[in-house]
């Protein structure tokens, strides 16, 4: 038998998964910078004074929306990397984008929100943090991997980037080669790149045939940080 401290939490669960479905919808419908709390309490029958209870503020809202979307595209990596156990680290990041791009095309509006244009008037706190480095982490463990296996090739940086790689690799991956890890940071954004660009239009009439491309263009990405041994 339930508890009323066990039947509260469901009843806050589920008010709490409905404000954030509608404002998912509102983001769909009116995109991240009219997201109002009002408008999600109206939507949903609430006055206003109740859904503050939930989310104190409209940022507070777009905060667990952003941590939500992280959450989702991490664990679709992961599972796409799982999967693709055994199999060489290239391969293995190549998975993982090819999953990055599914979960986005699936995802086009919460894609925009963590990827798209900064939202006026917010900024994202620290709490979002973990769940935003997930697929980062994901791919420099795949790095990492090949590292200590096979190896990687490295591609000497010029003089003058010598001090910001070994402060990147730091921060980022200090048992990793400096080298490595700048090329990281740069595929990564690529990859993001190249997603967005499909997300948003940007290759209509341009490239017809996607997914082939995605791939070549991943695997591209895994050379360009060294990972040149495929299955």
């Amino acid at each position: 038998m339930s508890t009323p401290q066990g039947a509260r939490a469901r009843a806050r669960a589920e008010i709490t998964a409905a404000i954030k479905d509608e404002a998912r919808r509102q983001l769909a419908s009116e995109g991240a910078a009219k997201l109002s709390l009002r408008a999600v309490a109206r939507a949903l029958g609430m006055v206003s004074s109740a859904l503050y209870r939930y989310f104190p503020s409209r940022d507070d809202l777009l905060t667990a929306l952003i941590v939500d979307a992280y959450d989702s595209l991490g664990e679709a990596a992961e599972t796409a990397e799982a999967r693709a156990d055994g199999v060489a680290p290239a391969d293995r990041w190549v998975a993982v984008c090819e999953a990055v791009r599914g979960w986005a095309l699936s995802h086009p509006h919460e894609y925009a929100l963590i990827y798209g244009s900064p939202v006026p008037g917010y900024s994202a706190p620290q709490t979002t943090v973990p769940a935003a480095a997930r697929v980062g982490n994901l791919l420099i463990g795949i790095v990492r991997d090949a590292y200590r296996g096979r190896g990687v090739a490295r591609t000497p940086v010029p003089a003058e980037l010598e001090p910001e790689a070994r402060r990147i690799a730091a921060d980022l991956a200090p048992d990793l080669p400096p080298e490595v890890t700048v090329a990281l940071v740069a595929a990564w954004a690529q990859l993001y790149g190249l997603v967005g660009f499909e997300v948003f239009g940007q290759f209509n009439r341009l490239v017809e045939d996607r997914e082939p491309f995605f791939r070549h263009a991943a695997a591209r990405l895994a050379e360009g940080v060294g990972l040149v041994h495929r299955s």
